[in-house]
């Protein structure tokens, strides 16, 4: 496959992700999605050193370290933002596929990852999907879940396989964590590693391109550990804002107490602007 090329096929030989992809859903989905993490988390944020990259031409593939069940979810949040004009693709345990199948209509397919049959569907239907000149795929590529903290950082070789057959695109690492920090709600945080180009670092074997893609994510993991720390959101570009405070009587007391000595009341317990 040459860089610009696009497959023309019947769409019933298309993978059934792409022929039941639905951009409304999408939309719905998306706003639905923002409601639900300002629910549950005192904010989204994506770090200003490691912004997303410009959107290029040409097959993306951005991979992943895996510590939480929000991971998905959180992934089309940020694609959303990061790469609006791409819709978004990735695997899911097809056991888990079959239980919400709706998950098919907003990207993504499933696969059985411990089997050979598995692992070939994998490659063939992400590379159908790369085809797609408007298409992303996100893979958590540690495939289980683990502590952002753990090293080294163990990829398994789901993506070295993919990309060492593709002759051109770019692939980004992205790391994420939730870590919490002086509000009740935890944060997701999330951070963009370097991009790099296919065609500029040719013929690897799968070995080696899975260390050096372990390597590119424990990078980017360890940079978004230091600014975790830190617990500055002024490091960070945030898409969604939470609600700050505990709630119920605590806050009720805290805003009486507030109005009693003239001042305006801030559920937030930082200091710092959130």
């Amino acid at each position: 496959m040459s860089q610009g090329q696009e497959t023309t096929r019947d769409p019933a030989e298309l993978p059934a992700v792409l022929r039941h992809y639905s951009p409304r859903i999408v939309r719905y989905f998306g706003r639905w999605l923002d409601r639900y993490f300002k629910k549950h988390f005192d904010g989204v944020r994506i770090s200003l050193e490691g912004c997303p990259p410009e959107d290029r031409s040409g097959a993306l593939i951005v991979y992943t370290n895996h510590p939480s069940w929000w991971d998905p979810i959180l992934f089309l949040l940020i694609a959303r933002h990061a790469f609006p004009g791409r819709r978004m693709f990735g695997p899911m345990d097809a056991a888990a596929l079959a239980k919400y199948s709706f998950f098919e209509r907003i990207g993504a397919f499933g696969i059985d990852p411990f089997t050979r049959r598995g692992a070939a569907k994998f490659l063939a239907t992400s590379r159908a999907i790369l085809t797609t000149r408007d298409a992303s795929l996100w893979i958590t590529a540690q495939g289980e879940f683990s502590d952002p903290r753990s090293r080294p950082v163990q990829l398994r070789t789901g993506v070295a396989h993919l990309i060492r057959n593709l002759e051109w695109g770019w692939v980004v690492p992205l790391a994420v964590e939730y870590p919490f920090w002086n509000e009740r709600a935890p944060e997701a945080l999330a951070r963009f590693g370097t991009p790099f180009e296919l065609a500029d670092e040719p013929d690897r074997s799968t070995d080696e391109w899975n260390l050096s893609l372990a390597a590119r994510l424990t990078e980017t993991m360890d940079a978004l550990a230091e600014e975790s720390v830190s617990r500055d959101p002024g490091r960070f570009r945030t898409l969604v804002l939470g609600r700050a405070g505990v709630g119920g009587l605590y806050d009720r007391w805290r805003k009486v107490k507030a109005w009693s000595r003239g001042r305006a009341f801030d559920p937030a317990h930082g200091e710092d602007e959130r």
